[in-house]
């Protein structure tokens, strides 16, 4: 239970009696609804957009958002935010990116939603401090349940449990 492993010893108890009894994968079904309907790099970047609109209007523009296939769970990396600095001209310019681990695009709308807020956060407070987490939970008031509700999905996963929400088939 890697993922859950800064939790109480009492919780992850809890967690591993559903593990064991096969109930995991059926309380998060019960609990979030389907997946929502971004699927594209386009789609993404406007809903990051509008997310950023919406709470970091004076933060620095974005140059690209996208799903990426290349970051993997295992390697903790569920989301990215980099900064690439480009001398152009006379001018040192700073382009923003954020990239969102492919696994975003078969979730709840909450999870999505959660993993976005935090790597929007970074472009505000780059540590997970204090600060941080209030900004997160700013932008999302359960921030912290839904981050721990997608751990569980996580060690659902982990213990070879099977994705819970698919794709249409129009995807």
């Amino acid at each position: 239970m890697k993922y859950l492993a800064a939790y109480p010893a009492a919780l992850r108890a809890q967690v591993e009696t559903l593990v064991a009894e096969g109930r995991l994968g059926d309380w998060l079904s019960k609990r979030y609804g389907a997946t929502h309907d971004i699927r594209t790099d386009r789609a993404l970047y406007d809903y990051v957009t509008d997310l950023k609109s919406e709470f970091l209007r004076n933060a620095e523009p974005l140059s690209k958002v996208a799903f990426d296939n290349k970051l993997h769970v295992i390697r903790n990396a569920l989301g990215t935010h980099t900064t690439v600095s480009r001398v152009q001209g006379g001018k040192l310019k700073a382009k923003r990116e954020i990239r969102v681990a492919s696994l975003f695009k078969e979730v709840p709308l909450e999870w999505l939603r959660m993993i976005v807020v935090h790597e929007l956060a970074h472009m505000k407070e780059r540590e997970h401090d204090k600060a941080f987490y209030k900004l997160c939970t700013h932008m999302e008031p359960d921030y912290h349940q839904h981050e721990f509700d997608l751990r569980l999905y996580l060690t659902h996963l982990d213990g070879g449990g099977a994705r819970l929400w698919t794709p249409t088939l129009t995807d």
